[in-house]
């Protein structure tokens, strides 16, 4: 198990049969949040209330989940659950309802092999509840939540977490790996990452003697023909104190994360979304030091991605 960041619970949930999940991230106290999309076919909620310079700045959930546009359905569930404990945006007193912003990114999963016979009654409903009730400061990884149905290029894709340092600061990003392109060398098991493992995370797989690169054979390109079909989504969480314009060019910098770990990345056919989310004490007034977190999210991104993958493969194995 692996536990999250101090201030945070996580909640996971997935249906066997129906092969998808779903994964809702709960701070303890409204989080400043930012979001960065690099995807050519996202699915996502509430992310313009994220734009710099708007009303908002703080979030009360994030939801990850798999079913495209189904899995949107979750974040009501969040919501719902959040506003009948009055966490939420508070326009007035009881009994106005108070608004909780619960910003929402979805993955392709739709197509693997599940039972996606729900008529009117899609699972992630269902799911999201499930995720809140049991949330907790520590998840396990591989194929689970929102990552449960994931495929990465042509192998089992996962939910994987990673935490980097920088100057004392923490950046720990949470990743539903589910990606057009291969996270592996061509002809190898090796992970495009392997450079970034740390502990023997990934095991310890380097590329072959002179090994040279060649056309890859195992990405979704050689199946997939229509867009929206794929996707890395997450978040990155840190106990830096950061702004929203700060956090904003985090998740961009994050983003290079994804094309560490997979290659091709950002396609056309992939909704690349990434949240950046901050709480704690920990100043980073310095565009140098920013810099340099921004620099470790990228890595941690890629170590998500990479464990996410990974885990799935040995639980599957």
């Amino acid at each position: 198990m692996i536990k999250l960041l101090s201030g945070y619970r996580i909640g996971q949930a997935h249906h066997a049969d129906v092969k998808t999940g779903v994964t809702v991230i709960l701070p303890d106290v409204p989080a400043t949040a930012a979001v960065d999309v690099r995807g050519g076919g996202p699915g996502t909620r509430e992310i313009s209330a994220l734009q710099d310079g708007g009303l908002i700045d703080r979030v009360h959930a994030i939801v990850l989940a798999g079913g495209s546009v189904y899995g949107l359905a979750a974040a009501d569930s969040v919501t719902r659950w959040l506003g009948a404990q009055r966490i939420g945006f508070a326009p007035g007193p009881a009994p106005v309802p108070v608004s909780p912003i619960v910003p929402s990114a979805i993955l392709f999963d739709n197509a693997n092999g599940g039972d996606k016979n729900w008529g009117l009654e899609p699972p992630y409903a269902a799911l999201a509840f499930q995720a809140c009730e049991t949330a907790s400061n520590e998840t396990a990884e591989g194929a689970i939540g929102a990552g449960h149905g994931a495929t990465a290029g042509l192998y089992p894709g996962g939910f994987g977490v990673a935490t980097e340092v920088s100057g004392g600061r923490q950046v720990q990003a949470i990743i539903a790996a589910n990606p057009v392109g291969s996270p592996f060398l061509p002809g190898t098991d090796c992970p495009y990452a392997w450079i970034y493992e740390r502990s023997g995370e990934f095991g310890r797989k380097s590329p072959p003697p002179n090994y040279t690169w060649t056309q890859p054979t195992d990405t979704k390109l050689e199946v997939l023909k229509t867009a929206g079909q794929s996707t890395v989504i997450g978040a990155i969480m840190t106990d830096a104190k950061l702004t929203q314009s700060q956090l904003k060019r985090l998740a961009i910098m994050a983003q290079d994360g994804i094309s560490m770990a997979v290659q091709p990345a950002h396609t056309p056919l992939d909704g690349d979304t990434l949240f950046a989310l901050s709480l704690g004490e920990a100043a980073c007034e310095s565009p140098v030091d920013l810099a340099d977190l921004g620099t470790a999210a990228a890595r941690a991104v890629a170590r998500a991605l990479t464990r996410g993958v990974v885990k799935s493969r040995i639980n599957a194995a």
